[in-house]
């Protein structure tokens, strides 16, 4: 796959996850580089369909620590008016708080004062360098918030339950969901059905329909093991970067 909007190799260090973002032990992060072409592709189609360029929702129902919920923050700022992340997991969901924590500057200056304590104990070269990333997001981060302040929303849910997903959102439309699924043996997606079929995937897109309006895109990002089908929408593009296939829908 060839990229056709972050197509710089760009120094993306600032945004590892675990030096000042917090990432999700035992789950691999999506690429930044990745999820930003992800959401810049979104971004395309919405315009030529000629939707409103306005800021959007983004909605992840697997979230995880919302770490490249919060990457595409930092990233593409104007773009996104809200960040809204679930997961069934309670435990990763307060990791995601302290995530979108860090799109303040108080959250952030939390994190940094963490970070010195730690530094002041051991002395880690690894701790100086998370300091001066601290710093340099705080710099950016001033700036961004000069045009306006990042709306976030955490929620424990199945991604396959529709009245879960429902509840939560009721009265919302997601403009964009952007989801990677958990796969291989390190996670798996967890469902509260022993249904052998629909799949788990089938479930979860039927769980966002309530919350999704007609212009709504939906980018799942998945293994060639699983299945990315639903009767109800419709498949606009598909790519693929190494293992990692990403199918982009929209509802009929």
């Amino acid at each position: 796959m060839s990229y056709r909007f972050a197509v710089e190799h760009q120094d993306y260090s600032n945004y590892a996850s675990g030096r000042v973002f917090y990432g999700v032990p035992g789950h691999p992060a999506l690429p930044v580089r990745l999820v930003s072409e992800i959401f810049q592709r979104c971004l395309a189609l919405r315009r030529a369909n000629h939707q409103p360029t306005m800021a959007c929702s983004l909605y992840d129902p697997c979230c995880g620590g919302a770490y490249h919920l919060c990457t595409l923050a930092y990233l593409h700022w104007q773009a996104i008016a809200e960040l809204i992340g679930s997961d069934v997991d309670a435990q990763v969901l307060s990791l995601a708080e302290r995530n979108f924590s860090l799109l303040t500057l108080e959250g952030l200056q939390q994190r940094r004062d963490e970070i010195a304590r730690l530094f002041a104990a051991y002395g880690k070269a690894s701790h100086r360098t998370a300091l001066e990333t601290a710093d340099t997001l705080r710099r950016k981060l001033r700036q961004l918030l000069k045009t306006h302040p990042m709306t976030t929303q955490v929620f424990r849910a199945d991604a396959t339950d529709p009245d879960a997903v429902y509840r939560h959102l009721s009265g919302v439309k997601v403009d964009l969901v952007i989801t990677d699924l958990p796969y291989g043996r390190q996670v798996q997606l967890q469902v509260g059905t022993s249904t052998p079929y629909p799949s788990p995937i089938w479930l979860m897109l039927n769980a966002l329909r309530d919350v999704l309006s007609p212009t709504s895109l939906v980018a799942i990002v998945a293994d060639k093991r699983q299945k990315v089908t639903h009767e109800h929408y419709r498949r606009i593009e598909h790519f693929r970067v190494g293992k990692r296939h990403v199918t982009m829908l929209k509802l009929e």
